[in-house]
Order: C-alpha cells, then sequence, then structure tokens
C-alpha cells in the first residue's frame, strides 16, 4: 500500500510561500497557527536555500509515541492524523516533533493552550465526524484525499518543489532531478536515501 510523503526540494523552492496560503485558504486555519511555513537558510548568501516545512507524516511518528491520551495516529496510507477530542493540550508532540508541526491556539501553560492544530495531509480528521462533512471540514480542514486530490500545498508550488504522494514515486521523482543535477550516486547520503534496491 502507498505510504503518502511530503518531499521539498530545496534547490527548487523560491520561498514565495504559495504553500502557506494555499494551506491557510484550503483549510481556514486559525489565525496565528501555520500548518506549514517556509523555513531559509543562509538568507541572502549564495548558498541560499528554502524548504516548505510542515508535519512530515513520519512512518514511526514521535508525536505519537509521547501523547499521553493516544489522540496521534497513523493511518493506512500513514498520513499522520490526530483527534482534537481526545487532545487535552499537553504540548509533548510539539517537543517531540523534529518539525515544530504541530500548533496551539494560545501561548499559555500545560493544559491551557486549546487543542493541537497540524497538517492533516488534506485528508480530513482522526475524529468521529463523518469524511467530507461540514464538521469535520470546521475542525480539521479540507478532505481533498477523499476526493482524490493531493494537499493543495502541494499542488500549488509553481516550481513544483514541494512534491506529495507515494513515498516510492516522490523518491524516483526526485532521484531522477538529481541525476539530471550532476549529483549521482557519489552524492553524500546517496546510498542512505535510496537504499542498494535502486539502481543508478
Amino acid at each position: 500500500m502507498a505510504r503518502m510523503k511530503f518531499l521539498c526540494d530545496a534547490d527548487r523552492c523560491i520561498e514565495c510561500n504559495a504553500c502557506v496560503t494555499a494551506c491557510k485558504n484550503e483549510n481556514e486555519v486559525p489565525w496565528g497557527i501555520n500548518r506549514r511555513r517556509v523555513v531559509t537558510i543562509n538568507d541572502g548568501k549564495p548558498d541560499e536555500r528554502s524548504v516548505s516545512m510542515a508535519c512530515m507524516h513520519c512512518t514511526d511518528a514521535p508525536c505519537a509515541a509521547v501523547c499521553p491520551v493516544s489522540c496521534i495516529f497513523s493511518t493506512d496510507d500513514g498520513v499522520v492524523l490526530h483527534s482534537k477530542d481526545l487532545c487535552i493540550g499537553c504540548g509533548y508532540c510539539f517537543y517531540a516533533c523534529p518539525f515544530g508541526a504541530p500548533q496551539y491556539p494560545k501561548l499559555s501553560n500545560f493544559g491551557s493552550r486549546g487543542k493541537m492544530d497540524k497538517c492533516t495531509y488534506c485528508a480530513g480528521g482522526g475524529g468521529p465526524e463523518a469524511p467530507g462533512s461540514i464538521e469535520e471540514y470546521k475542525k480539521y480542514g479540507a478532505n481533498r484525499m477523499a476526493q482524490g486530490k493531493l494537499p493543495l500545498c502541494a499542488e500549488m508550488c509553481s516550481t513544483k518543489s514541494l512534491l506529495a504522494g507515494d513515498g516510492e514515486i516522490i523518491a524516483e521523482i526526485y532521484k531522477e532531478r538529481m541525476i539530471k543535477r550532476g549529483y549521482g550516486s557519489g552524492a553524500w547520503g546517496w546510498m542512505t536515501a535510496y537504499h542498494q534496491g535502486i539502481s543508478v
């Protein structure tokens, strides 16, 4: 079965923030919460790189491992969802996530910051609401996956630096890009990322 993943090609990202805007508009994300953001490293220097960051829907999600009420879980497609009905706002997921994906509507103490919010891969939510219902949309945002669509952030990326879909297909696309750029199998980390099974 396909495992849905994101990949941002830092060589293509131009820091236009179309992905951020698309996410906010499609999901009517509340003020102060950013499910997706663009991070720029070495801003203004020749080796500047920008990366679109959100929940990376980890295979073994650390946020799910530390949640004391088990409100975070992975679907069969590998999308990491959460139930706002179960969330107690403790913030453990925020501290466990290496990408800073979990967001809270208020800055305050343990349990009083509100319900956690994060990227849902435009797959609706993890609560009891019917998929595609108005109730689900109000609580979690759009359910584009139920319509057979990819997350809007990736669809709106003008340079196609942000890829979304089956992790194996994304890996092949990225591998082809690296070969065309001349990085090839000698690039640092190549065998870690692509293993022995993928020929060069």
